[in-house]
C-alpha cells in the first residue's frame, strides 16, 4: 500500500510535468499542490525502509494537503471563492516592465482563477483534488494494515 501511495504521488507529479512541458505553465497554486506530493514521495520511501504507522498517517496528512490545495484552487477556478490576490483576477503585475508585457517571447502570467485545460469538466487542480482523496485513502489503508508501531507484550 505504501508503495502504491508513494507511486500515486510520482504518477501526479510526473502528470503535471508533462503538462507544463506541453505548454501548459502552472500558476502558483498549481506549485502549491506540488509539495505535498514530494513530501509522500519522501515519506514512502522512509516508511518501505522503516515501517511502522507514523509514516503512513504523514502520507495521508500529506495526500490530504494536496487534495485539499486542489479543492481550493478549484473553488478559485470556479469562482466560488476569493483566491490569492497574487495570481488571481485582481493579480498584480508589479515587477513586469513594459517591454515585459508587450514581448512575445517574455514571461508569461499565469492566472490562478483561469481553467486552463479541463477533461470530463473537471480541471487539473479538480483532478488532483480527487487523485489525492483517492491517495489519501490508500495511505489510511496503510496505516491501518501497518506493523511494528504497537507492540503487545
Amino acid at each position: 500500500m505504501v508503495f502504491l501511495a508513494g507511486a500515486g504521488s510520482f504518477g501526479l507529479l510526473a502528470g503535471a510535468y508533462l503538462f507544463q512541458a506541453l505548454g501548459y505553465p502552472p500558476c502558483a497554486m498549481c506549485l502549491w499542490q506540488r509539495w505535498p506530493h514530494f513530501a509522500a514521495i519522501a515519506i514512502a520511501l522512509l516508511a518501505l525502509r522503516f515501517g511502522g504507522r507514523a509514516l503512513p498517517a504523514l502520507g495521508a496528512v500529506a495526500a490530504g494537503t494536496t487534495a485539499a490545495i486542489g479543492v481550493f484552487h478549484t473553488g478559485v477556478e470556479r469562482d466560488w471563492w476569493d483566491g490569492p490576490t497574487s495570481c488571481s483576477g485582481g493579480g498584480s503585475l508589479q515587477g513586469l516592465s513594459g517591454a515585459d508585457l508587450l514581448a512575445i517571447d517574455g514571461p508569461r502570467v499565469v492566472m490562478c482563477d483561469q481553467v486552463t485545460w479541463e477533461f470530463l469538466a473537471l480541471s487539473m487542480a479538480s483532478w488532483n483534488a480527487v487523485l489525492s482523496f483517492g491517495l489519501m485513502a490508500i495511505w489510511i489503508s496503510a496505516v491501518m494494515i501497518a506493523k511494528g508501531s504497537s507492540r503487545t507484550a
